[in-house]
């Protein structure tokens, strides 16, 4: 595992650390623009044929859409220690997601009978998106769909590349069944983004897109924004452990190891100012490695020889935090002397976890907080995935006779002020003599 110092590396060199893969995705838009349009012109046909060319499975006669059977016979057929893990998540995330839920109806009231206040409504579809490239992930179904039945969404879709018979991960089809989905695809990739923007014989054209992916996807989200709502920058796994000299060296590296394996383009950083404990971790990295499968060693070793991993040395901690509100990952666990106390400092994270019991390992399935989160440094401005991203707020305004006596001349006096003669007659043309 490589280890760097924060302060003696050159400009270009901290910029490549703070680089994301998800940056790199301008190189894919060529890409993107072929197949989109492809899509859609053709609709299906250009679903099966970029299915057949990237995920190695020809579906020529085979539905697209999963049928209910398969779901079902999926949740029954799983393991059922499985099935308990799956029902524990599930009804972890439901708590927590209804207690963000907003209150549906509210008013203020204002002086002179006047009333303003907001309702809350469901969006009426979206599109989630489950990978499927370098795992099986029913733990990102529950994230996506429970949220979406909880806050209303009357039609949820589904989206998951088919596996090599073209079925799909007999896991990911139970979570759909836990949480009541019943429209489900065998479709991924870039092809997939485009069929719900646009819609083809098969596939649904929906308003919104949630849910991770890789480069290519991502790539073709931004490509599609303003043709579809592409919600939380969902990119490539991305996580910083900022401890310091009192954590056991082979918690921190199990840690570092968590995003590391999801593949080649994950972002894995350990940033602390203790170097004796940088080199301790590697050499627990190093003993680690060699008890993972090839496939994983294999990220994990990229990864943390590469840009975005290994160990990132400060001055001390007050740098560290530094570090990390700049790089604003999209997991962050402190592993610190005092976790409660650094936390107020911690400004830029899709999530925060505090103190070594408290892994991504239990975040990302089973505490209940969603897991998709905001990468590529997004989580300076964007947050979790919550139920506000299926719901829309409008605001509602009411005002008696006597409160447009009292709010009408300055309403008026704000047209005229603004030049817009319409905007003013609409208040004069009210006004009784």
């Amino acid at each position: 595992m490589q280890v760097r110092v924060w302060r003696e590396l050159a400009e270009a060199e901290r910029t490549a650390v703070l680089r994301r893969s998800e940056v790199d995705i301008a190189s894919h838009w060529e890409l993107v623009r072929e197949v989109v349009e492809r899509v859609r012109r053709e609709g299906d046909a250009a679903l099966l044929e970029y299915t057949r060319r990237w995920d190695g499975v020809d579906l020529t006669g085979v539905p697209l859409r999963v049928g209910p059977e398969e779901i079902r016979a999926a949740y029954e057929g799983l393991d059922r220690e499985l099935r308990d893990t799956l029902r524990l998540a599930a009804r972890n995330i439901e708590a927590f997601h209804r207690a963000q839920m907003p209150v549906p109806l509210w008013f203020l009231p204002e002086e002179h009978g006047v009333l303003v206040g907001e309702k809350v409504s469901p969006i009426p579809d979206v599109a989630l998106y489950v990978p499927r490239g370098k795992g099986s992930f029913p733990s990102v179904l529950l994230m996506l769909a429970i949220p979406a039945r909880v806050a209303g969404v009357e039609r949820v879709v589904v989206l998951t590349p088919p596996n090599p018979q073209g079925g799909v991960d007999p896991a990911v089809l139970a979570a759909a069944h836990l949480t009541g989905v019943t429209e489900l695809y065998r479709v991924g990739g870039i092809q997939a983004v485009a069929a719900v923007a646009f819609g083809t014989e098969s596939v649904p054209r929906c308003g919104k897109i949630l849910g991770p992916g890789s480069g290519y996807v991502t790539a073709a989200k931004r490509y599609l924004f303003g043709q579809l709502d592409v919600g939380v920058p969902a990119g490539p796994s991305e996580a910083v452990i900022l401890a310091d000299e009192t954590v056991d060296p082979a918690v921190a590296a199990l840690d570092l190891c968590i995003e590391a394996e999801h593949g080649p383009d994950s972002a894995a950083l350990l940033v602390t100012p203790s170097r004796e404990l940088a080199r301790s971790v590697g050499r627990e990295v190093d003993r680690l490695v060699e008890n993972l499968s090839p496939y994983r060693r294999g990220f994990v070793e990229a990864v943390l020889g590469g840009a975005r991993g290994g160990a990132i040395l400060t001055e001390d901690l007050d740098a560290a935090v530094e570090f990390v509100n700049a790089f604003a990952p999209e997991h962050m666990e402190v592993l610190v002397r005092d976790p409660w106390e650094l936390l107020p400092r911690l400004h830029h994270a899709g999530e925060i976890l505090l103190g070594e019991h408290t892994p991504i390992t239990l975040a990302n399935f089973l505490l209940g907080p969603n897991a998709i989160l905001p990468t590529g440094g997004f989580a300076r401005t964007y947050s979790a995935l919550s139920v506000h991203d299926f719901l829309k707020r409008s605001s509602v305004a009411y005002v008696s006779a006597q409160g447009f006596a009292h709010l009408g001349p300055h309403a008026r006096r704000f047209a005229a002020a603004e030049g817009f003669e319409a905007h003013a007659r609409a208040v004069e043309g009210r006004t009784k003599p």
